[in-house]
């Protein structure tokens, strides 16, 4: 189901990401929710959504050590 902000993301997301990580997988999870199909079932699109989300914050920061940074 798609979060209407970052305080509605997983805990997970919420407490490991900084914040503009955070709007990049609200957004991405988002966008992928919407345009994936729905016949596949709640729970392969969500799992569809949550991968595409997390590509999308691993193309813009990198976890170094117990940090996330951005890409140069």
């Amino acid at each position: 189901m798609p979060f209407p902000s970052n305080a509605e993301l997983p805990d997970s997301v919420k407490s490991g990401l900084p914040d503009g990580a955070q709007d990049i997988y609200r957004s991405a999870f988002n966008r992928a929710w919407r345009e994936y199909d729905e016949g596949e079932g709640q729970a392969r699109r969500n799992e569809a959504a949550r991968r595409i989300a997390w590509a999308a914050v691993l193309r813009r920061y990198e976890r170094v050590g117990d940090s996330w940074h951005l890409r140069h």
